[in-house]
């Protein structure tokens, strides 16, 4: 690649030549994408962290945790992203809207494993599933 300081362009690989408008043109589309990246990095790393929770309040494997949180965005209409941050939240917190634990109740019944499968959930977590419905701890 080549540029020219009297013209102010620069050669690509293809051999078109970009004028400064259209270098800021790109940097800024590459700016907005690397901005989109690291939101869906942190995105990515609150789902995992609600699918731990999922897991540790209903006994479940890692692929029932994710079944169970696209359960509950599809019977609330809400988004994953903000489905996972609403239960880490819960985790800090101790507060889960009753739409939201109702939904989290019937996909943690629907998914239940077999005993032979089940874990038990950790005794100091926001919720421990009681008789098929949750109740804070």
């Amino acid at each position: 690649m080549g540029y020219s300081h009297q013209g102010h362009t620069e050669r690509t690989t293809v051999g078109t030549l970009l004028t400064c408008k259209d270098l800021h043109v790109k940097i800024s589309c590459l700016r907005r994408e690397i901005h989109q990246l690291q939101e869906a990095v942190v995105s990515h790393a609150v789902i995992d962290q609600a699918i731990g929770v999922v897991m540790a309040v209903g006994g479940l494997r890692p692929d029932q945790g994710i079944e169970v949180l696209t359960a509950v965005s599809r019977r609330t209409g809400i988004g994953l992203p903000t489905i996972a941050g609403l239960l880490v939240d819960w985790v800090a917190t101790g507060r889960l809207s009753d739409d939201l634990r109702q939904a989290l109740d019937s996909a943690l019944t629907d998914a239940e494993p077999d005993a032979a499968e089940r874990t038990p959930p950790v005794d100091d977590s926001p919720a421990v599933p009681r008789r098929g419905k949750l109740e804070v701890a």
